[in-house]
């Protein structure tokens, strides 16, 4: 099994560098030149660097691509994503790599599961939009919405609760966000078209969180592998291979999927063949059909013991 580079000797990982600055200069480009061309194919351009662009911050909250955490984080301070400031993003997915809480409702901060002691107290029609969220067509169109509102009010009520770290970060966040004002302002791109591209790459994202976790009884089997090596595994920088990420998340997104395939049996035993050869097989079977009940089918989740969590969990 591979270790964990020693970050701290690490040199710096080039590739991850180039996609920041490609990144960054298509991105540029759609908002600019592209929307004179085509203003439809500029939004979805646009969007899919938004998509790209958490990608990204995901790499860098994982201590990528320099050894400076500051340096790293100045990488991604421009607020492409508009809602998500990279602080929180950064404390609530590193608070979500403690697997044995995976898909808890109210210990991962990244898991779609209700208590199913408080699903029958939710209103019909919220219960109906949760359950077309549970879709992968749902999750794609609505869960930018769905999740960005419920996002935002737990945001709001940590705030109004005096907590300095979540207000620090909308600080930064702040920052950002003027950047980014200050670029649209003269970018011919409308604001409102910049809403949309926004509501795309958050929809393209969806895809990739759709399934990366599942109801298990052990943590180690709540996590999948999507063996796609085609343009969706390098918009998601190969956190598809979510598995291997969880096992190992010091490794950078371009070697994953060496790791995957130097231990396949090892990790496809581990995670108790939770895995699809391609997107394409998703899109078929989930398209239009749940792939989980809302309401958490094994709770309460048998929580693991430490054991039981992928090797490196500690790692960030």
């Amino acid at each position: 099994m591979l270790a964990p580079p020693n970050v701290a000797l690490r040199p710096v990982e080039w590739p991850t560098v180039f996609v920041i600055g490609l990144t960054y200069l298509t991105w540029g480009l759609a908002t600019t030149v592209l929307w004179g061309v085509s203003p439809l194919l500029a939004v979805v351009i646009t969007g899919l660097c938004i998509t790209q662009f958490s990608s990204l911050q995901h790499e860098v909250l994982h201590g990528h691509p320099f050894r400076s955490t500051m340096l790293n984080e100045a990488l991604v301070l421009p607020a492409l994503t508009l809602t998500v400031p990279y602080g929180r993003f950064r404390d609530t997915h590193l608070a979500h790599h403690y697997d044995p809480n995976l898909t808890d409702p109210y210990d991962d901060p990244e898991s779609n599961f209700v208590d199913p002691a408080r699903w029958p107290g939710i209103i019909a029609p919220l219960r109906a939009v949760l359950r077309a969220n549970n879709t992968l067509l749902g999750r794609m169109v609505l869960g930018p919405i769905v999740g960005n509102a419920s996002w935002l009010a737990s945001e709001v009520r940590l705030i109004r609760a005096g907590n300095r770290c979540v207000i620090r970060d909308w600080g930064l966040h702040a920052v950002g966000l003027g950047l980014l004002v200050g670029w649209l302002w003269y970018a011919p791109m409308t604001g409102w078209a910049y809403l949309g591209a926004t509501w795309i790459g958050h929809g393209v994202l969806k895809l990739r969180t759709f399934l990366e976790h599942r109801a298990h009884d052990h943590a180690r089997g709540r996590s999948v592998v999507v063996e796609d090596r085609g343009p969706l595994a390098l918009l998601f920088l190969n956190n598809n291979y979510h598995s291997v990420h969880h096992s190992h998340p010091n490794v950078p997104w371009y070697k994953l999927p060496a790791l995957f395939r130097a231990n396949r049996d090892h990790f496809l035993r581990r995670n108790d063949g939770y895995y699809f050869a391609s997107y394409a097989p998703i899109f078929r079977k989930f398209l239009l059909r749940q792939k989980d009940p809302v309401a958490h089918p094994v709770w309460p989740v048998v929580r693991a013991d430490l054991s039981d969590a992928p090797e490196g969990r500690h790692g960030a």
